[in-house]
């Protein structure tokens, strides 16, 4: 007799086990971490500055955690259009949390704004979309840090798995994320 087990998707069962199984310490990966900040902080602000491939999490004006990031692999400029590989610039906020994506969880960035949509059809294109934080692509964690040698998102801010799920317990829908060049 063969058991059939029900399929759940590999992302639901890697954020359970690490949730139940691995101490704050554990999942603290390369990341800067303040004295007094703990895993269940809330953040109220994303800042995301380009230039220097870093994502701050932000209590207030207190900093919460730290992680260096992968982005579009054109980073130089504000996106534009759909395809140009460039990571938006502005303020936007947290619209939508995906714990199945194609990227180990991902929390989308709500571009494009109107200022973008209002640019890009003045110039007859189509802004794009779709912009996240989310960890490695599934299958790929292992990669871990090295993932930051190079950018290499369409646009997205890329981290390791163990500093997503920091992330995504940290970061509700309508959180303000501002990226600076």
């Amino acid at each position: 007799m063969i058991i059939r087990l029900p399929f759940f998707p590999i992302a639901y069962v890697l954020v359970a086990l690490m949730t139940l199984a691995c101490p704050p310490a554990a999942l603290a990966g390369n990341d800067t971490v303040t004295k007094t900040s703990g895993l269940n902080d809330r953040v109220d602000r994303i800042v995301i500055e380009k230039a220097l491939r870093k994502l701050t999490l932000l209590n207030g004006d207190r900093p919460v955690r730290s992680y260096q990031v992968a982005l579009g692999a054109q980073p130089k400029g504000h996106k534009r259009r759909e395809g140009d590989q460039r990571t938006p610039e502005g303020v936007y906020s947290i619209d939508a949390r995906n714990p199945n994506s194609d990227f180990f969880l991902s929390l989308r960035i709500s571009y494009p704004n109107d200022e973008d949509l209002a640019r890009a059809r003045a110039q007859g294109q189509d802004p794009g979309g779709q912009i996240m934080i989310h960890g490695l692509r599934n299958g790929r964690g292992w990669i871990g840090s090295s993932h930051q040698r190079k950018d290499w998102t369409d646009g997205c801010v890329a981290v390791t798995n163990s500093e997503m799920l920091e992330i995504w317990r940290m970061v509700d829908i309508g959180t303000l994320v501002e990226i600076k060049p």
